[in-house]
């Protein structure tokens, strides 16, 4: 059996295991058929499997590791071994035994264990290639063609023990650049605390498939919340320009100087403004490696060589700003020159050799989809399997396109707060959602519609333009930690976006006034149980389809985070209001019945339903009759539909008379409703009129008294009075049921007249006038638009065909000049191989052999010319035509 020794780098390897193997070839029989076949069997389903998210865990292990790329991988491990082994042992029958078919297998694993950490891609891998090579064994030993003790896992030696290893300054890894992607906001992170250091151990190249996630001995997926975090970041989706441009970079961070010190350190960062300013005075295009990196994540570099010019800079920089004979010029002086060397190596490497993990092809102008063109920045509704009445709220961060020719995406989730776990007390905004650590991968077919996301400092002003009404416009203001459950406030807004957008604004349609949003509480309350208590176990959210949000969070009552606002106050209830005081007698001269002076009830109703529409309350106008006393009644008479547009008013000055009638005050029966506290945070319902039951009415205004009597509206003459009006005058005014002339204290609306019986009023000359002519103008301005979309249609027409036509003639002018190019060329070439054979008399020469040229050309030309001419000739002497008295065949042979 193999058993561990210390190397000079004290880790623990293991020895050749060639005894062990004569040992087994004596102690197991010699391989059967079935088993010849049970391990062919074996290796296809390992290599063709794949989990549910479409990786395959084989993959890393299919060929030995590279020397080059990991010359220790083979001072640490003495028996390298990859699947590619197994397949040609298989294929030339080397196997002696069926057990060390298996031991392959466990050296594989064993492998991978020893020189990756616990938490690398490929230790996790490694497990799972050991979990389905057991389960296979397993199977075959139920089928009895290999014993229990052949199928156990041989115990190939202890693994190293885990140490934290610090991250060394040269080592530089693919994930350089992710470290650089902390979403540029470290300090926003959950923790409060900065950034982590990342401890690393060995690395191999199954380390580039790393993955978030847990998976058991068996290959099974662990039900935990890691494993629903398919990513921590987007994956990378690279172009070919993009991946020698990185190769560059991480070139350059290798070399040390002779003092044992990494070259690059120098031009990481700026100097400090503060401490060196005079060298932001010298130097006038100032850039470092970080500025470099952040250009290179954000796509501002078209081609390698517009990465070398600020490459060329910063170097020049360098040696400009510092003396010759100082360590930084030295090596600016050999970084330069390195980076140009392999710059020059990766262009002239193919574009094949840098396709991405997977086969993606990266989509970098967007995907072409029904119509719509999705690009990187966008926010989407994509399909949520667990409820389809809440889709996915998402922003697209990577397009590309697998090796079958499907468009894909790569989205970041932002959860709505009933897909999180938080405090019983966090309160959020209508349509709030939250930007998550899940960046998942979508086909494009899954994308719904458009939607937008804005930030809370920005949703209150106003929205996106050109974002249409129907479309969703949600408000975020925090990020959540789906591991701790927190929910931490987010600081810069451009921190959560794509780098190729955090750049870009947008444009807003301003509100009127700034609007005022009020948190409303969780819409998880409900699950909150009655005795529920601090010390709880903070609940999981229940998570159902696999690549789709939870179905439902979680709320919990412990106390709150530091970071979490309190609750807003309630609302205060309002003071009790004092009664109301009695109706004041304003005169008591009047002796008349009630029966005499009462209102007309259809109109008082009518009249009410026309102020509660339009908000209007009733003022007196001023009478220019004398004083006229009357008394307050109250109206108790039943609502009949009658015409309730008032007659013209008409002033006729009948003299000093004096008239004394009764008034008739409407006691309201309106009450204002009381919204109940709890439910403050949701608008009031509305009437038919689309107004607020509460809204325009006067009640909330300070210093008056909601329930107070309203003002009189409607008055009538005495029977004494009414009878001294003429009957031809009072036919021109509106009248109750006893003929008595109605007058208002208010003008009368201009109200269309009900086109059926029962119907509500109608809206007011005015109002529909100005909808008429609002409808008009939007009308003629969207005509107008329409006018200006087409003449810049025109104008982008005209313009690209101007362009076609100067290109055409560009490239006709090229062809000649080619051409002429061409043949001077040729001239040229041609005296250089005169003067090379004949030396001084090359011209006598080419002269001689010119004209010798022209001579044949001349014969030969007259010769063809000879030829068509004997060809006409023939085939005239060969037609006979029978238009003219020429001879027929009969006339030369008889036989005719």
């Amino acid at each position: 059996m193999a058993t561990p020794v210390e190397t000079g780098a004290g880790t623990p390897v293991i020895e050749s295991t060639e005894s062990d193997a004569v040992h087994v070839k004596a102690e197991y029989p010699l391989t059967t058929d079935d088993q010849w076949r049970a391990m062919r069997t074996v290796i296809e389903f390992v290599v063709n499997f794949k989990d549910s998210d479409g990786h395959d865990p084989s993959k890393i292990f299919h060929k030995k590791v590279n020397k080059r790329s990991l010359p220790d991988y083979y001072e640490v491990i003495k028996e390298p071994i990859a699947l590619s082994t197994l397949k040609a042992k298989l294929l030339n029958r080397e196997y002696k035994s069926f057990a060390e078919y298996v031991r392959d297998w466990a050296l594989i694993v064993h492998n991978a264990q020893t020189y990756n950490r616990p938490d690398a891609g490929a230790y996790v891998d490694a497990l799972a290639v050991k979990g389905l090579v057991e389960s296979e064994l397993k199977k075959l030993v139920d089928k009895n063609i290999i014993t229990p003790e052949i199928a156990s896992w041989p115990d190939l030696g202890e693994l190293p023990p885990v140490e934290a290893v610090p991250v060394e300054e040269d080592e530089e890894d693919d994930d350089d650049d992710d470290e650089d992607d902390e979403d540029d906001d470290v300090e926003e992170s959950e923790d409060e605390g900065g950034r982590k250091k990342r401890k690393r151990g060995r690395r191999s190249s199954a380390a580039i498939t790393k993955r978030e996630g847990i998976k058991d001995e068996g290959g099974q997926k662990v039900n935990d919340l890691s494993m629903k975090k398919k990513r921590g970041r987007p994956p990378k989706v690279d172009t070919p320009m993009e991946a020698r441009i990185k190769n560059v970079l991480k070139a350059i961070r290798k070399p040390k100087n002779e003092n044992g010190q990494i070259m690059i350190h120098h031009f990481e960062k700026l100097p400090d403004k503060a401490t060196m300013p005079e060298y932001f005075v010298e130097i006038r295009e100032p850039i470092a490696i970080e500025l470099i990196k952040r250009k290179q994540k954000r796509k501002k570099y078209q081609s390698v060589d517009h990465f070398m010019k600020d490459i060329d800079t910063m170097f020049n920089n360098a040696k400009s700003y510092n003396q010759d004979e100082s360590q930084i010029y030295k090596d600016a002086l050999y970084l330069q020159g390195e980076a140009h060397k392999f710059a020059e190596e990766q262009k002239k490497r193919p574009d094949s050799d840098f396709v991405m993990e997977e086969g993606r092809i990266p989509l970098p102008n967007g995907i072409l989809h029904n119509n719509e063109l999705w690009q990187v920045g966008d926010w989407v509704h994509l399909q949520n399997a667990n409820d389809v009445t809440k889709p996915i709220v998402a922003q697209i961060y990577r397009t590309w396109q697998d090796t079958e020719g499907q468009k894909w995406i790569n989205a970041c989730w932002y959860y709505r707060p009933e897909q999180t776990v938080h405090q019983y007390e966090k309160h959020f905004f209508p349509d709030e959602v939250v930007k998550t650590g899940q960046y998942r991968d979508h086909h494009i077919d899954e994308i719904i519609d458009r939607c937008f996301v804005m930030f809370f400092t920005r949703y209150s002003r106003g929205r996106p333009k050109g974002i249409p009404a129907d479309r969703e416009v949600y408000v975020c203001e925090a990020r959540y930690n789906e591991e701790k459950h927190k929910l931490n406030k987010i600081k810069t807004w451009a921190s959560c976006l794509p780098d190729e957008v955090r750049e870009k604004d947008y444009e807003m349609d301003l509100f009127d006034s700034l609007r005022k949003v009020k948190k409303v509480p969780s819409p998880l309350l409900h699950m909150l149980k009655d005795d529920a208590k601090e010390t709880d176990e903070i609940p999981k959210p229940r998570w159902g389809a696999e690549n789709a949000p939870p179905i439902v969070g979680g709320i919990y009552k412990g106390p709150r985070d530091e970071n979490q606002s309190p609750p807003p106050e309630p609302t205060p209830t309002p003071p009790p209001q004092p009664p109301p005081p009695p109706p004041r007698q304003i005169s008591n001269m009047s002796n008349h019945n009630d029966s005499n002076y009462r209102r007309n009830s259809d109109l008082n109703i009518a009249m009410e339903e026309a102020g509660r529409a339009f908000g209007s309350t009733s003022t007196p106008i001023a009478n220019n009759h004398a004083p006229i006393s009357y008394n307050q009644t109250q109206h108790t008479q039943q609502y009949h539909h009658q015409s309730v547009s008032p007659a013209p008013i008409q002033y006729h000055q009948h003299g000093q008379q004096s008239a004394s009638y009764t008034s008739q005050n409407h006691s309201s029966a309106f009450v204002p409703p009381q919204t109940p506290s709890h439910m403050g945070h949701y608008s009031a319902p509305q009437d038919r009129y689309g107004q607020q039951n509460v809204s325009n009415r006067g009640q909330n205004l300070p210093g008056t008294n909601p329930v107070a009597q309203r003002p009189v509206e409607v008055y009538n003459l005495s029977d004494s009075a009414n009878a001294a009006i003429p009957d031809d005058i009072r036919e021109q005014f509106q009248c109750d049921e006893q003929g008595h002339v109605l007058f208002f204290t208010t003008p009368p609306l201009d109200l269309l007249p009900p086109t059926k019986k029962g119907e509500a009023l109608g809206h007011t000359v005015k109002y529909i006038a100005a909808k008429l002519r609002r409808n008009h103008e939007t009308k003629m301005k969207r005509k107008a638009e329409e006018a200006e979309r087409e003449s810049d249609e025109v104008q982008r027409k005209k313009q690209k065909l101007e362009e076609e036509i100067r290109i055409a003639e560009d490239l006709e002018s090229l062809e000649t000049k080619a051409l002429k190019a061409f043949i001077r060329q040729m001239d040229e070439g041609t005296d250089q191989i005169y003067k090379r054979e004949y030396g001084d008399r090359w011209q006598e020469v080419k002269l001689f052999e010119t004209q010798r040229l022209k001579r044949a050309q001349d014969e030969a030309q007259e010769l063809k010319m000879l030829l068509e001419e004997n060809e006409k000739k023939r085939a005239q002497a060969a037609t006979i035509s029978f238009r003219s008295n020429g001879p027929f065949l009969d006339d030369i042979d008889p036989r005719y």
